[in-house]
């Protein structure tokens, strides 16, 4: 378990700044060492694509994206007040994570399928909509969460150039 100073210190990030990012996201806050690996990791995961120029608008709206994908998916029944960060610095099987949560969706992304109809609590209630009808609001989100990654994706590889660019000038510095 970590303090949001140690998370701070690590990441090279004032405690403040970190503390605009829970409030932007909507994360929990916690008092002393009570932020989890996991919670380290979504951190370190948007300060560093913060870094490479990705904006803060486009991380939230993919954050949003993402939490209503896993409530459709119903991987929101573990009780946790960070489940939708529990799976955060998960390695295993990195081409089917999410990209901010980890979450792991079974198949590669970007699918254009899912595994639909699975719900991971263990005494759900029945559902309102048929599973069809949650289905296709599931593959809409995914198609949203493809759209929004693609673009992220293409503004990470523009900055390539530039990043090699920048490491190679820093050599000549005095």
């Amino acid at each position: 378990m970590h303090t949001l100073a140690d998370i701070a210190t690590a990441l090279n990030r004032s405690p403040q700044f970190l503390r605009g990012v829970q409030a932007r996201f909507e994360l929990p806050a916690f008092e002393g060492a009570g932020y989890s690996s996991a919670y380290f990791a979504l951190l370190r995961t948007i300060v560093y694509l913060r870094a490479l120029n990705i904006t803060d608008e486009s991380l939230r709206e993919l954050w949003h994206i993402e939490k209503k994908l896993l409530q459709l998916l119903h991987a929101d029944s573990t009780g946790s007040p960070t489940w939708f960060l529990d799976s955060c610095g998960a390695t295993a099987h990195p081409k089917r994570r999410l990209l901010l949560t980890h979450y792991d969706l079974g198949v590669e992304v970007p699918a254009k399928a899912l595994q639909l109809g699975l719900n991971f609590a263990e005494d759900s209630l029945p559902e309102l909509f048929a599973g069809a009808d949650m289905g296709a609001d599931a593959l809409r989100v995914l198609g949203d969460y493809l759209k929004l990654y693609s673009r992220i994706r293409a503004d990470l590889s523009a900055q390539d150039p530039l990043l090699r660019e920048a490491m190679q000038w820093a050599t000549h510095l005095p």
